[in-house]
């Protein structure tokens, strides 16, 4: 691929990102349904660490733009635009229709207190409780670390894993959320071998 098209792939897949996250800030104030919130006792077992907010943040974006390293055509780069767009649907599908909330107690466990703490607050001010079922960073993840698997080999399941347990350690999601997110980008992933 020459030079200025991955320069204009690299730009438009930031358009993207950015423009995916007003659809889903859009569902976390339109639902279909009341938004709901669960009590598990293993949930509520697992640490709260706010150190993992740099992973939950700093090394998925990085991440999803590196795919553009990859593209080896225009049209390659379309078909993969187009499964992060299934995949943006079928998330905003599942938040209008079957919203989850994390619980309140679990954002007023942070204190504020160390750099890893604020950054996760000030992330938290656009990032509500809510639109947490499935996680769209493991399904985001799980999704990229697939179409990266042919180039990068078995590693790039690090990559879904560090999102999950950020997820888990940052207090964003519940343990259900991440196979679901999981299951979300393979479905995705089938719909772009479909299309290659």
């Amino acid at each position: 691929m020459q030079s200025h098209d991955f320069f204009i792939n690299l730009i438009l897949s930031v358009i993207m990102i950015v423009g995916v996250y007003q659809f889903y800030f859009l569902t976390q104030r339109y639902t279909l349904v009341e938004v709901r919130t669960f009590h598990s006792r293993l949930d509520e077992k697992m640490p709260f660490w706010p150190s993992w907010s740099w992973i939950y943040s700093f090394l998925y974006y990085p991440a999803i733009l590196y795919i553009n390293w990859l593209v080896e055509s225009p049209r390659d780069f379309t078909i993969i635009a187009f499964s992060y767009i299934v995949l943006l649907v079928m998330q905003m599908v599942c938040f209008c229709a079957f919203p989850v909330s994390t619980p309140e107690h679990w954002r007023s466990i942070n204190t504020g207190s160390s750099w890893s703490e604020r950054f996760l607050r000030f992330v938290q001010r656009f990032d509500a409780p809510s639109n947490c079922f499935p996680s769209m960073h493991v399904s985001v993840a799980t999704l990229t670390a697939l179409l990266a698997l042919g180039s990068l080999g078995p590693w790039v399941f690090l990559f879904p894993l560090l999102i999950a347990l950020s997820c888990t350690f940052t207090k964003q999601h519940y343990l259900a959320d991440l196979p679901a997110g999981a299951l979300l980008g393979w479905v995705a992933y089938q719909v772009y071998l479909l299309l290659i």
